[in-house]
């Protein structure tokens, strides 16, 4: 990169020191819309199962620049040419794709912005810094929106074994401590290339690729979809939600600043600049602050599922793989409703349904290519000799239904 300064390092506790030697990367990263980061948790509400996942956003953000460092450097000895500008930009495009998170990430993402995703919102918020630094950041954002030429510069930000996805599973097995999720991602790194603009894996690193959709599988079920940390997000959007029931009814929820403007917040509303700059106000810590508030609250509803959270008194949460049946959860409804004098709206907060589904390997969205020494392409699910590798590729649905235990 041509705006070489003083090389910086910042210590990963997974892959070491990250060296830090452009300086428009360093002032990204000193910037207060990616140091907000480190106050947005990488995984939800999971740490209420698995105590060490505390990790943030941050931590994600520094981790998938790295294992762009490590691909650019690769593929470079493979003699793909990447310019320096092209360099630049893959920085500072997998160091923001995550910028638009809100407070628990995934947990109540379309939520506190009714019906917009952190990629719209990391979008937004690039083009204000693309302004803010003069257009340094068109190439990053031709990058990240898929309009760039090349097509394999996206897919190292956004794809199939993008650098987003090699250091989640990694970094969140880490946390976690579950071993399914651990994969060799410097391993997966060493082995691609890029054939007809498209990013391909060698051959021979048909193993890894077999371990990382493995891992991908298992950790959506035993961590990301863990029931108890789905039950628990699950909750958290019912507390927004009743809170902004309650605000436009007029009570008052003794909070201000920006999440209480997310409270008001339409859902057929544009994201104004105003909006965007109380979205970057807003963290984990506003949404603890709220919850630890109205444990005290006199709405039955906003206080008793603020105390499931902060106590983790978490509820009863059944996973079938086929739907409930509406009457037992009707009938679950009205003897909670009863119990506690609620309307069948009110009761319709602690029992409640959904579904959830996982799918490892999404062949309709983009195939994983094993480059074979021949220099043909087959797909990894043909090559592989797994069956299972197959099925990864086939989506499973199952449906969940989650009520308070005394209803045992």
């Amino acid at each position: 990169m041509s705006n070489s300064h003083k090389l910086k390092i910042i210590n990963d506790p997974i892959y070491g020191f990250i060296p830090v030697h452009n300086e428009l990367i360093f002032q990204i990263i000193e910037h207060p819309y990616v140091q907000r980061l480190r106050h947005i948790s990488q995984m939800g509400l999971s740490y209420l199962v698995y105590p060490g996942a505390h990790h943030t956003r941050f931590h994600h953000a520094l981790g998938a620049m790295f294992l762009m460092q490590r691909a650019v450097a690769t593929l470079r000895q493979k003699r793909v040419d990447i310019s320096s500008q092209e360099e630049e930009a893959l920085y500072l495009a997998i160091l923001l794709h995550d910028i638009g998170h809100g407070p628990f990430s995934h947990g109540l993402e379309g939520i506190i912005v009714p019906d917009m995703s952190h990629e719209e919102l990391s979008l937004a918020i690039m083009d204000r810094l693309n302004k803010e630094y003069s257009g340094a950041l068109d190439l990053a954002i031709e990058i990240f929106t898929g309009r760039h030429t090349r097509k394999f510069l996206k897919q190292l930000v956004s794809g199939q074994l993008d650098m987003d996805r090699l250091d989640f599973l990694r970094r969140d097995s880490f946390y976690t401590g579950v071993a399914e999720g651990s994969i060799s991602a410097q391993r997966l790194i060493a082995m691609l290339n890029v054939v007809d603009d498209c990013l391909v894996v060698e051959e021979k690193g048909i193993h890894s690729v077999e371990n990382f959709l493995v891992a991908r599988r298992l950790m959506y079920w035993q961590v990301y979809l863990h029931k108890a940390s789905l039950c628990a997000e699950h909750i958290l959007m019912k507390i927004i939600m009743r809170a902004r029931e309650l605000k436009r009814s007029g009570m008052d929820l003794g909070i201000v600043g920006s999440f209480n403007y997310f409270l008001s917040f339409d859902q057929n509303q544009e994201l104004s600049q105003d909006s965007l700059n109380h979205f970057l106000h807003l963290d984990d810590i506003d949404i603890l602050a709220a919850l630890k508030l109205w444990m005290s609250h006199d709405d039955f509803v906003l206080s008793q599922l603020s105390k499931t959270i902060i106590k983790r008194k978490l509820f009863k949460i059944k996973i079938h793989e086929a739907e409930f049946s509406n009457e037992k959860l009707e009938e679950k409804r009205q003897k909670f409703a009863i119990k506690h004098n609620l309307s069948a709206h009110e009761a319709s907060y602690f029992v409640f349904t959904g579904s959830i589904s996982n799918l490892a390997y999404n062949q309709s969205k983009e195939n994983i290519k094993l480059l074979r020494k021949d220099g043909s392409l087959i797909d990894v699910a043909q090559a592989s000799d797994q069956l299972h590798i197959k099925a990864l590729s086939e989506k499973v649905v199952k449906y969940f239904q989650c009520y308070p235990k005394t209803l045992e």
